[in-house]
């Protein structure tokens, strides 16, 4: 295995972390970092080889013009030439070859590893959070959380390891140099840092704060942005540019003013820095100086303790660069980590299993839930739906039917009652197995910005090619998508359909959808407004489709339009939160009721309008 492959494999790059993110900033990053250390750490001892390495320099330096001065110039070589030799070879191979470590530690460890580690680890987590945590906040805000944070910390692990330990190595060996020479001037060194010191205490906490504010305004922007672009058909359908760009203004605005405030303390810091970093080479050059006139220190002290100096000074104005940028990334993390780090609302349960394939009983037991409020919701409802059974859900908007489907995938947590399948409370086994019992077609069909190859095999990520084609087919939509092409020229299962599959008719995105669920084979179909974007022709093609994927399942289907539910076994009429009725289609017929009178007025259209009307 070569070097840098070695090098790159010191820190594994997509490592799970342990546990959940934590609240403070250094167990943060702790958590952030963790199984990166030993790579790190590593990479921190080349860097510190390389301040140890600018020291050396000055040393040799010194010894060089010492033996100049005191050498005839015909005998030099011959009296010195040892000396050449270690000046030579230092200054060839050994600095160039700590250097390249260094470097190569820079630029293979941490580069290309850290950022992924840390944002895997970032973006799992907040894969994690409930979808009402992802209803309360923008998407992009919430990419632009987890990059920011990602890079920030990546940064300060960079710094950390390319600045402060490099300075550091060097002012300690600058340090003993001069002590050396004389103890006055390695007190002039600790005076001096104490200044500098002085300076970054009171100028980095506010630069922390300004970067915070920075951050916070610039994910702002993002979030408005990338919200106006997605939803950009409806600003043009209601000819609302000129008030999306001005939300966008006024977001850039706040960033702006965030930007001076950052841009005015961090020239303050800059300006003051230089200032402190002047004085070092006249205390420790005019000292060397002093002591030479004495007799205290020779010309090679003089040379090394201004090479020193000069070295230090200027070392100066790229560490306190390489500060302000850290405790800005550490203002970034701080903002980032507000977003990033509440623990999950939704959680499995420690000893939860897993859910093997389930026959299809579904018991709701005296649930409630109303979204934490009190009203609203579902409210003490109980019934029992069998393994096989196709029950149909009706009831005007609002009344609960869609909370009910949430909550039997577990996308809440009841606040009273309990759920079972199979005699199993929901809460007892994972999430994930869970809603691999399921399939789901919805009527706002949600599609990936990938290939409608890949967009059907969601349903069953290790389906054959003719069990793609063959979900496709059932569900109406494999002529349409051998039709597809994209701006790539990919055509047909390899064309993409564009950002939330924009690109497609809202009955082929349903008709993809239905194949996706005929894919999954799920036992319990939810088919929630499944058809209602399709047309009468289509429809009916579906509906056969969709008979034939009831087979065996368990099956719940809310519906607007009560043609689509009335050959099912049972219909649930629900009304603030509550089964007002239930039975066959005939049955609630001739129970002349809320069913009976949704059915008479609709006629071929959809429930709600009148009912809200009245």
């Amino acid at each position: 295995m070569s070097l840098h492959a070695r090098f790159s494999r010191m820190v594994d790059a997509f490592r799970p972390a342990e546990g959940a993110p934590p609240a403070t900033l250094m167990a943060f990053f702790r958590w952030c970092l963790s199984g990166a250390w030993p790579g790190l750490g590593f990479a921190a001892f080349a860097s510190a080889l390389g301040g140890m390495a600018d020291v050396v320099s000055a040393l040799l330096l010194g010894l060089v013009v010492d033996a100049v001065a005191g050498s005839a110039p015909g005998t030099f070589w011959t009296e010195h030439w040892g000396l050449v030799a270690l000046f030579a070879g230092f200054f060839l191979v050994i600095r160039p070859a700590v250097f390249g470590l260094s470097t190569a530690s820079s630029n293979v460890i941490i580069g290309p590893n850290i950022l992924p580690l840390v944002l895997s680890r970032l973006h799992r987590w907040t894969m994690g959070h409930a979808v009402t945590f992802f209803d309360n906040d923008f998407a992009g805000r919430l990419a632009q959380k987890q990059m920011q944070t990602a890079r920030a910390v990546t940064d300060v692990a960079s710094e950390m390891v390319n600045v402060v330990a490099f300075a550091l190595a060097s002012v300690i060996g600058s340090a003993v140099f001069l002590l050396g020479v004389d103890a006055w001037g390695a007190l002039a060194l600790v005076a001096w840092l104490a200044s500098y010191g002085f300076l970054i205490r009171f100028f980095l906490p506010r630069i922390r704060a300004k970067s915070g504010a920075r951050a916070s305004a610039r994910a702002n922007v993002t979030g408005q942005v990338v919200d106006t672009i997605t939803n950009i058909k409806t600003v043009k359908l209601f000819a609302h540019a000129d008030h999306e760009d001005q939300a966008a203004l006024g977001a850039m605005a706040g960033f702006r003013e965030r930007a001076l405030d950052f841009g005015v303390v961090s020239t303050w810091f800059r300006l003051s820095l230089m200032v402190v970093a002047g004085i070092l080479p006249v205390i420790l050059v005019g000292g060397s100086i002093m002591l030479w006139r004495d007799g205290a220190a020779t010309v090679g002290d003089v040379a090394a303790s201004g090479a020193i100096a000069m070295r230090l000074s200027q070392m100066t104005g790229w560490v306190s660069m390489a500060l302000m940028g850290m405790w800005g990334s550490i203002g970034e993390v701080e903002d980032g980590m507000k977003t990033l780090s509440p623990p999950h609302a939704l959680t499995d349960a420690p000893d939860a299993e897993v859910l093997s394939r389930v026959q299809g009983r579904i018991d709701f037991d005296h649930v409630a839930f109303a979204y934490g409020r009190d009203e609203g919701g579902i409210r003490d409802m109980t019934v029992s739906i069998a393994a096989g059974e196709k029950i149909g859900i009706v009831g005007a908007s609002g009344a609960g039917k869609s909370t009910l489907v949430g909550l039997l995938l577990r996308l809440y947590d009841v606040e009273g009652g309990a759920i079972r399948i199979d005699g199993r409370d929901l809460r007892a086994v994972t999430q994930e197995s869970l809603r691999r019992q399921i399939a789901m077609v919805t009527q706002e069909t949600a599609m990936f910005n990938r290939s409608a190859r890949d967009n059907i095999l969601y349903g069953r990520p290790d389906a054959s090619e003719a069990e793609i084609i063959a979900a496709a087919t059932a569900a109406e939509a494999h002529e349409f998508i051998l039709g597809l092409q994209d701006y790539a020229g990919r055509t047909g299962y390899d064309a993409h359909l564009g950002e939330r599959g924009v690109k497609l008719s809202g009955g082929q995105r349903q008709r993809i959808a239905l194949a996706r669920a005929f894919l999954k084979d799920a036992p319990i179909l939810v088919l929630d407004e499944a058809t209602s974007a399709l047309d009468s022709e289509v429809e009916a093609q579906v509906q056969d489709a969709l008979t034939r994927a009831m087979q065996g399942k368990t099956v719940l289907a809310i519906a607007h339009r009560l043609s689509t539910i009335a050959e099912l076994d049972r219909i649930l009429v629900i009304e603030d939160g509550e089964i007002v009725e239930q039975g066959s289609h005939d049955a609630l017929l001739a129970r002349d009721g809320r069913y009976a009178r949704y059915w008479t007025r609709q006629s071929g259209g959809f429930l709600g309008t009148e009912e809200a009307a009245e």
